[in-house]
């Protein structure tokens, strides 16, 4: 999930990113990874967007990633092969505080070669401008503090301000995604709006992974069970999945089972056998 929101703020707020990372708003616009290379890239992580004469590349993280400076150094090359007079800028972005090394790293060396990237810890970074910034907000929680609880309420206050209802209806379902890293749905709850959030591209989003993960698991479990009851399965273990990714936004468990439209029951049941 942390993939894809992340990739639709970078997208829908591009000019806030460049703001931040380049320190000027430039106008952005994406830039498929199909466009590098006629080889296979692992893009479930990966941002690209460009202008005329720059590449940003954006690669958010929630956990330290071994193989990322490498990563980096094939993007570089990938893009220098593609847009050999563009500039590039490339920062990996960390989400979930760590004392891993790995989240110190910004060079990659093989060989002679060494090649340098940008390496962002957010629990260090100043959160002012976070709040400043209509597409940064949902990442304000995770910036530096030392009550994240508060933060949480700068921000829904923020989020308040903003007049377009979708707008502020995907940044306050984003916001509650990233509270979830910190503080517990019950806490967030009582700070963010549901009720708004459920109007959100963001939300439907959620519906939609849940819906494919649980989808997924099913036809598995119908090559091995008999189609009819796989698919069956499948249906169950759709709105299963989905129950977490809820639970993050803040709703209560009456409002989970009511969404999916199963019994109460079975999602203490599902939340209780997670817990364990």
């Amino acid at each position: 999930m942390f993939d894809n929101l992340c990739k639709f703020l970078a997208e829908s707020f591009s000019e806030d990113y460049a703001a931040w990372l380049l320190g000027r708003p430039i106008k952005l616009t994406k830039l498929s990874p199909t466009e590098l290379s006629l080889e296979p890239i692992r893009a479930d992580s990966l941002i690209l967007e460009q202008s005329e004469d720059l590449v940003l590349h954006l690669e958010f993280q929630t956990e330290p990633d071994p193989t990322m400076g490498f990563r980096m150094l094939d993007y570089r090359v990938r893009v220098y092969r593609r847009f050999p007079q563009k500039t590039m800028h490339q920062f990996v972005v960390y989400l979930k505080r760590s004392s891993n090394d790995l989240v110190y790293q910004d060079s990659f060396q093989l060989g002679e070669t060494v090649h340098r990237y940008q390496a962002i810890r957010l629990w260090e970074q100043p959160s002012e401008a976070f709040l400043q910034s209509p597409g940064l907000l949902p990442l304000a929680v995770l910036t530096q503090t030392s009550d994240p609880a508060l933060q949480l309420r700068e921000v829904a206050a923020a989020l308040e301000q903003i007049e377009d209802n979708r707008v502020k209806a995907n940044l306050m379902a984003a916001t509650s995604v990233f509270g979830g890293i910190l503080l517990a749905p019950e806490l967030i709850r009582t700070i963010l709006r549901s009720e708004i959030m459920k109007e959100s591209a963001v939300y439907q989003e959620i519906l939609r992974e849940g819906e494919q993960r649980g989808l997924l698991k099913g036809k598995l479990e119908g090559k091995l069970e008999g189609k009819l009851e796989g698919k069956l399965e499948g249906r169950l273990e759709a709105k299963l999945e989905t129950i977490p990714l809820l639970k993050k936004l803040g709703l209560t468990i009456a409002d989970i089972a009511k969404e999916l439209d199963i019994d109460v029951e079975l999602v203490n049941k599902f939340i209780a056998n997670q817990n364990n």
